[in-house]
């Protein structure tokens, strides 16, 4: 059984929390208001917060990760157009959290899904599959165990430098949903 801390309390935080809860873990949330205040208490943490919002976090919270899986589910969009990331060419959100939390095990996973497809753990007639980067083995693993006891697929896709890949999966996916191409209960399936 994991314990697991989410930074935030929105749809994707809930689904998120959802699926760990459904596999057995413990799971408790940080709201906004309550950093700097609440102490995380989950050896699993999860952003479930805008990319913007990272960085308060972890000048909040550096201390208390370290040693920690830190769970970035972002996709750093220049919300304003739709038309671009916001990390350095050639990086990741994730990779910019790893530099910043050095003696935390960054893994990315959740940004190519969407809260309903977590919540109903189904992406049309196919399981919910999330897809998993990071450079520490044994967290991933942990984390994949977790998600999976939750009663989704879990995919390791690979070291942390394939979380630009996802990111630009979900950078796409996000932008058809927003021209309305697909729909927020939509997005894509791995069928293996």
């Amino acid at each position: 059984m994991a314990h697991v801390t989410i930074f935030g309390t929105g749809k994707m935080a809930s689904a998120i929390g959802g699926v760990f809860a459904d596999g057995g873990s413990v799971v408790t949330y940080i709201a906004k208001d309550q950093i700097p205040a609440t102490p995380v208490t989950g050896d699993i943490v999860v952003l479930a917060v805008p990319y913007p919002a990272i960085d308060g976090i972890v000048s909040a919270y550096a201390n208390q990760l370290a040693g920690k899986t830190v769970v970035d589910i972002t996709n750093p969009l220049n919300f304003e157009t739709f038309d671009s990331l916001t990390v350095p060419v050639g990086s990741s959100a994730a990779a910019e959290i790893q530099k910043a939390l050095p003696d935390s095990h960054v893994v990315k996973a959740f940004n190519t899904t969407f809260a309903a497809t977590l919540a109903t753990k189904k992406v049309g007639g196919n399981a919910t599959t999330v897809l998993v980067a990071g450079d520490d083995a044994s967290a991933k693993a942990a984390f994949i165990e977790a998600v999976a006891a939750g009663g989704v697929n879990a995919i390791d896709a690979g070291a942390l430098s394939r979380a630009h890949e996802l990111e630009a999966i979900g950078f796409l996916q996000l932008t058809l949903a927003v021209g309305e191409k697909v729909s927020w209960t939509g997005g894509f399936a791995v069928v293996a």
